[in-house]
Parts: C-alpha cells; structure tokens; sequence
C-alpha cells in the first residue's frame, strides 16, 4: 500500500475496494462504471483503495500535485477553486468559487492523475465520505494485467472529461455573450 502514503493526510485507508459490484445503485448511476459488467467493477475495484474521509476534511487541495482519482462512492463533496488572485487563506469564503456539489458515482481529480499537473480546485467533504482512489500506478498494472477493464476505463475517463470541456465551453460562451 505504498500509494497510501501520497494520499491526503485527511483520509483514512481502509484497504482494496473489493466487491463494487455489491453496489448496484452505483454501477447504475455512475458514469464512469455504467458500462462495466459486475465482473470488471470488481477487477476496478480491486486496483483501488477505500478511503474515508469526515465532513470538513480537504480531501484534494487545489494546487498540489498528485497521481491519483476517486470515484465517490458515499457522500457529497464541495469542489471550490481560489479566485485569481486570492490570497490562499482558506478561512475567507469570499476567496473562493463554488463549482460543484459532487455525489457518489462522480469522478474527481483524474486531469491530474492523468497528466501530472497541479491539481486545478479544492474537495472538501461536505458530510462523511467514502471513496474509490484509483492511482496512475494501479492504471499500468491493469494495462498490463487486465487490458479489457483498462481499455473500458480509459474510454469512459476520456468520455467524462470530453463532457466537462463541453460543459466548461458552453459555459464560457453563456459567460462572453452576458458582457
């Protein structure tokens, strides 16, 4: 479990997450495991690491670098990110933009996982918080061992983050046509 150790010091490792597919409602709901049979949920989740976390806790800091996603598996998450040019106290609410609440079967943190960069906005747990943590590392190894799951895997991670961009497009478009 050596990928624990670069995991935020707010969560608590609780060992592999075996037996994802014990969880119909989330195989259902989330977009990334939707398409995955029980079978090769349980092969993803055995590449992952439980974690829990309890309300209030930064559970990905905004601008750190990591190599690591989590699949939300219980609980809701705040994803705010500094305004440009905020100081970094995290006390001033006023220095921070809300960009989501977050509920199980969402993805957070796999730009950076991904690509190695600075991790773009902060989570914090809302309530208590139970997640799937995936590491690049544990990515290989199912390139390697499992290339059907890794292959499923990819696609739907490319899936998510093509929907984001658009999102963020259509946003901005809304945002430029407003001035």
């Amino acid at each position: 479990m050596a990928a624990a150790a670069a995991l935020s010091p707010a969560l608590a490792v609780l060992g592999p997450c075996t037996g994802l597919s014990q969880r119909p409602e989330l195989l259902a709901s989330s977009a990334l495991l939707q398409d995955f049979t029980p079978a090769e949920a349980d092969v993803l989740g055995a590449s992952m690491l439980l974690v829990r976390a309890g309300p209030g806790q930064v559970l990905i800091a905004e601008g750190t670098v990591d190599d690591w996603m989590m699949l939300l598996l219980a609980g809701t998450v705040d994803v705010t990110k500094r305004k440009v040019g905020a100081e970094s106290d995290r006390d001033d609410t006023s220095a921070v933009t809300r960009l989501a609440v977050i509920r199980p079967g969402a993805v957070i943190g796999e730009m950076s996982m991904l690509d190695g960069e600075p991790r773009y906005a902060t989570c914090t747990a809302i309530d208590a918080v139970e997640a799937a943590v995936l590491t690049r590392a544990a990515v290989a190894r199912l390139i390697a061992e499992q290339p059907p799951v890794a292959a499923k895997l990819l696609v739907k991670i490319t899936q998510l983050l093509a929907q984001r961009l658009r999102n963020t497009s259509n946003q901005l478009v809304k945002s430029l046509q407003n001035q």
